[in-house]
């Protein structure tokens, strides 16, 4: 990835009304604050929108960072270079109220996610959410071998894959521990989980680094960023679980869903570990929200967002850096990920209502129950497609016995047929099964 252009230092601003009247002569008044407003464009982004208007480039940024005086202020620690701001143009309060609707609201009821439905789609999303969000961090697999290997509950072959079961403890352990308070054990068990066997230095996992031999490089080894000292770390972890459990407020409202995105920059920001830094980062993202009462977000993955355009998450990051510690690109980025997110979610739900119906519509006259209907989707998808019993409890939050009836049942109708490998049995479409599903 390309490092950013850092926006010039103006060491003498342009008269802020004489930009306004320049603006206004050449029909670019209106122009100006509507990209403004509904992009918030970096310098270089703005540099490229109006390279074709009657104005220089440092003038229109001078005027860009005039508009945003009005900006919000984060003192977040005494420690240097840990003075934020962040802006909240009409793009972000127009995404803000449209994800409050959903994340937390109108949704709630039984509208999107059937009631029946929600433990297996539970189980599904944070699947994808371990698997994107390991991906990013450069876990090398396919999502259909990780999918598999997480829902046959089989023991990772590689690193890969570890750093994938790993995402996945991690989410599943945040869900049940919510409510738990921001604090430096904390902090630390969950980079213990989600690093476990996959550091060079096993000493490392959950533990602070405590060296100052960390740098941010790209693929060609450019330097992208220092992280703050070593010596500096304890003050900076307090001040982020303080931050974090809402005691750090300066008496100033900060919406949840911006203080959740916060929150993921500053664990890279802070760079508190040797490795795990982002895998933690985007798992406290989904820790604060879901105890704010965002119980959608469960249901999402937003890494998987992410992982189609890595380099715009990262230029995110350094746009923020690189501009005066200016949040709000960062903010931005991130919710409009969470809007994609939320979008592929009810086109996912849409999707499989639908094939549901079509299935149901195929065994109308039989006794399948509901779990047995999704078994047969997945066999029809793919007929090289088994199943094990650990596999159907774990995809269906079910009892094993129950998990075994389902299956014995459906060789009893003769859908499946079983193999056995050792004390291993799995299960199989039959050769006829479709054949059986029209009689």
């Amino acid at each position: 990835m390309k490092k950013p252009e850092k926006p010039p230092v103006l060491k003498k601003r342009p008269s802020y009304a004489e930009i306004m009247d320049e603006l206004i002569k050449i029909d670019k008044f209106n122009k100006f604050f509507e990209i403004e407003d509904s992009e918030y464009p970096y310098w270089e982004e703005w540099k490229y929108k109006t390279k074709e208007w009657e104005i220089s480039s440092d003038k229109i940024w001078s005027c860009a960072k005039s508009s945003r005086f009005g900006k919000r202020g984060i003192n977040f620690s005494t420690v240097s270079g840990f003075t934020f701001h962040f802006n909240t143009p009409s793009v972000i309060q127009k995404t803000l109220h449209e994800l409050d609707l959903d994340l937390g609201g109108s949704l709630q009821s039984d509208n999107l996610i059937p009631n029946e439905e929600k433990d297996r789609y539970l189980i599904s999303s944070i699947m994808e959410e371990a698997i994107a969000s390991s991906q990013i961090e450069g876990a090398v697999t396919t999502r259909k071998v990780a999918k598999e290997m997480l829902e046959k509950d089989h023991q990772p072959k590689n690193k890969s894959e570890q750093m994938i079961l790993n995402n996945y403890t991690t989410m599943r352990w945040i869900v049940e521990n919510k409510n738990v308070k921001m604090s430096k054990e904390l902090l630390l068990k969950i980079h213990q989980i989600i690093t476990n066997k996959t550091l060079t230095n096993k000493d490392d996992e959950g533990r602070f680094r405590t060296n100052d031999n960390i740098k941010i490089m790209d693929e060609t080894n450019e330097i992208f960023y220092i992280p703050p000292e070593q010596k500096y770390l304890e003050q900076l972890v307090n001040d982020f679980c303080a931050f974090a459990n809402d005691e750090k407020q300066d008496h100033v409202f900060i919406h949840p869903l911006i203080k959740g995105i916060i929150l993921h920059f500053l664990i890279g920001y802070i760079h508190p570990f040797v490795d795990g830094n982002g895998r933690t980062a985007r798992t406290l993202f989904y820790w604060y929200l879901i105890k704010k009462g965002y119980w959608l977000i469960e249901y999402m993955s937003v890494s998987r967002i992410i992982l189609k355009a890595k380099s715009q998450y990262a230029r995110a990051y350094l746009h923020t850096e690189y501009d005066e510690n200016d949040l709000t690109y960062f903010v931005l980025y991130n919710i409009k990920a969470i809007k994609s997110a939320l979008d592929d979610l009810k086109l996912y739900i849409q999707k499989k209502t639908e094939e549901k119906k079509q299935i149901l519509s195929l065994i109308k006259h039989t006794d399948f129950n509901e779990r047995q209907v999704v078994l047969i989707k997945d066999i029809l998808q793919d007929k090289n497609e088994y199943f094990t019993v650990k596999q159907v409890e774990k995809k269906f939050n079910i009892s094993n016995q129950t998990a075994r009836n389902d299956l014995m049942d459906m060789i009893k109708k003769g859908i499946l047929v079983t193999k056995i490998a050792g004390k291993k049995a799995s299960f199989f479409a039959a050769v006829d099964f479709e054949k059986k599903l029209l009689k």
